[in-house]
């Protein structure tokens, strides 16, 4: 595949999509057409998935069912989006990817190593050529959403977001060679720079601009 992957992640209201939107208005600024989308979601068949999995209704799905349900909407997703866009060659930016089901399930749910196996069979072993991790943490989440406003993982107790936090550290402990850490608590001009930084050098080596 030509294409080039990128996927932003984090936990909740950490500032992902004011610099997916950043990103995109810069690309396009170049001449270059990003495909932006999203998890779960990013089909028609994904956001059905989404609004059971974010309907604060459904109390009574199990983590194992949640799991299936992400791997379920993301099989779709690069099926369907993700995968023809990278062989024609486009930059694909996703908020968030598979990172997002190990730190929330595989960590959040205690679910552990089952999480990244379901998903290399779900993605076809695909993996992202550059992540950004946007750090921030529950209190910030608490003050960034209104409770009434928060959807069913947002409403979650802190203790299992600082499980997911934990779960996105030990992602890119993994990974630091994919996964570009940030503090999400800088400021949006601050995040974008070096966010764009990164993201043209790797655009750079594989498109002629």
């Amino acid at each position: 595949m030509n294409g080039v992957l990128i996927t932003f992640e984090g936990p909740d209201a950490s500032g992902k999509t004011t610099q997916i939107r950043l990103l995109e208005e810069m690309l396009r600024g170049m001449g270059l057409q990003p495909l932006l989308t999203r998890e779960p979601g990013g089909t028609p068949i994904g956001e059905r998935i989404r609004e059971i999995l974010l309907d604060r209704s459904s109390q009574e799905m199990t983590p194992m069912t949640e799991m299936l349900l992400y791997a379920a909407s993301r099989a779709q997703h690069v099926e369907q989006v993700i995968r023809p866009a990278l062989e024609a060659g486009r930059i694909v930016i996703s908020d968030r990817f598979t990172d997002s089901s190990i730190a929330y399930q595989g960590y959040g749910r205690e679910l552990g190593e089952t999480v990244a196996r379901i998903n290399a069979i779900a993605t076809g072993g695909l993996e992202p050529d550059l992540t950004f991790l946007l750090m921030t943490t529950p209190e910030s989440m608490r003050k960034r959403i209104a409770e009434e406003q928060q959807d069913r993982m947002e409403a979650e107790q802190d203790a299992f977001h600082e499980k997911v936090l934990r779960g996105f550290l030990e992602v890119h402990r993994q990974h630091p060679e994919r996964i570009e850490r940030i503090d999400g608590t800088q400021t949006i001009e601050a995040i974008a720079a070096r966010i764009r930084e990164k993201a043209l050098a790797i655009i750079r080596s594989r498109y002629e601009i």
